[in-house]
């Protein structure tokens, strides 16, 4: 396992730093270091690495939320107001709607089977975006009109509306029904897991001004209340629904609602731990890509992911409408909003492992969904946003 690792992480650093010398994203050479490095090439990450990735790759999306809560100021968000609810569940509707229109003709599966795929498809990546709009902050770009604030809430929400919808639609394709329940979880786990963290980051910091301890310290704490609550959440939310990645986030707010000094310095010391666990994340992620299954998809499933790109940013523009924002400042957002790893990561296998008779086509689609559109959102994303954005 030790040498696995080594090969994984010191491949991946390689790999980036070409592609960023070449103007490319650096996790696209993550990406291309686990397709070669995974089963389905060269076969030289250890299995026992596999069978725990799904693990790894929720860490590495805990730590960048866990940082994104602690930079995220409301106050921000607050004036953004409506698009920033719209940005939750619009553009996700939108792609699920294209991905049922024309995944039938293109493909030759049912309508309930393209349902499946688009709400697997349909979720944006916290692991590609949240980064990219942290970076954004910092530099101040689209700051004064709070866009990549509004881009970072719309797409940690956006995961918890698509995960409901994948479970309503797998159950309707088990045999199950599909009840208002199925849907009324979607407010009630985000409000139960705003209500989680905003609770957790109060005690959080009390415990903080109280008890001195190093600010390394204070990170592993958060990071094993934040496990605790991905956790709790696995272990219970058939019997209270909420979200742990929002209870994430806003854990991180409360922190900085109360001491904005110490979440700056918590959020540094977390932008220090984002830099393995972004090499672990995009490199397992390439490893699941099994080549022949995308050669079998052939250039229809390209064309399928491109097209419901344009549903979704046709979704975008319209959370936009009767904003103050400009036409290129539009234009960033709805290139911003298109990258997928995360969700698509974790979920893309499910229907296969479930035995529907649509679970190989569904993974293939997730999985070149990820290749094509998080290094392509990542690269429009940095070759652009200072082209588009104005500075704060």
């Amino acid at each position: 396992m030790l040498i696995s690792i080594a090969i994984m992480l010191m491949t991946g650093m390689a790999a980036g730093w070409v592609c960023k010398k070449l103007r490319l994203p650096a996790l696209l050479g993550m990406l291309l270091t686990g397709i070669m490095l995974g089963p389905y090439a060269l076969n030289l990450i250890d299995t026992s690495i596999l069978n725990i990735s799904a693990e790894l790759r929720r860490i590495a999306l805990i730590i960048i939320l866990a940082r994104a809560g602690l930079s995220l100021d409301m106050a921000d968000l607050k004036r953004v107001g409506r698009p920033a609810v719209l940005m939750c569940f619009v553009p996700a509707c939108f792609e699920l709607l294209g991905m049922m229109l024309l995944a039938p003709r293109l493909l030759g599966i049912s309508v309930l089977d393209a349902a499946i795929m688009g709400a697997v498809v349909g979720a944006v990546s916290p692991a590609v975006i949240v980064p990219k709009m942290l970076k954004l902050m910092e530099e101040g770009c689209g700051t004064a009109k709070s866009i990549p604030q509004m881009i970072l809430a719309g797409a940690s929400v956006d995961d918890v509306f698509v995960i409901v919808l994948f479970s309503a639609v797998t159950g309707l394709a088990t045999g199950e029904s599909i009840s208002p329940v199925h849907f009324i979880t979607i407010p009630v786990s985000i409000i139960l897991g705003i209500g989680l963290g905003l609770l957790a980051g109060w005690l959080l910091a009390g415990y903080f001004k109280r008890i001195h301890i190093h600010d390394t310290v204070k990170v592993l704490i958060i990071l094993c209340l934040s496990f605790v609550l991905v956790s709790l959440e696995d272990l219970y939310s058939h019997l209270i629904p909420f979200s742990a990645l929002i209870a994430i986030m806003a854990l991180g707010i409360a922190l900085q609602k109360i001491s904005q000094n110490t979440a700056r310095r918590l959020a540094d010391k977390c932008n220090k731990l984002w830099i393995p666990a972004e090499l672990l994340l995009f490199i397992l992620v390439g490893a699941s890509f099994d080549i022949r299954y995308a050669l079998g998809a052939g250039k229809e499933a390209v064309l399928l992911i491109l097209a419901v790109l344009l549903f979704r940013m046709a979704g975008v523009f319209c959370c936009l409408v009767k904003t103050n924002l400009t036409v290129s400042e539009r234009l960033f957002c709805m290139l911003a909003y298109m990258p997928k790893a995360t969700v698509q990561a974790a979920i893309g296998g499910i229907p296969l492992a479930m035995g529907l008779p649509c679970g190989t086509i569904v993974l293939t689609v997730a999985v070149l969904s990820i290749v094509i559109t998080a290094p392509l959102g990542a690269f429009l994303i940095d070759c652009t946003y200072k082209k588009l954005l104005k500075p704060g």
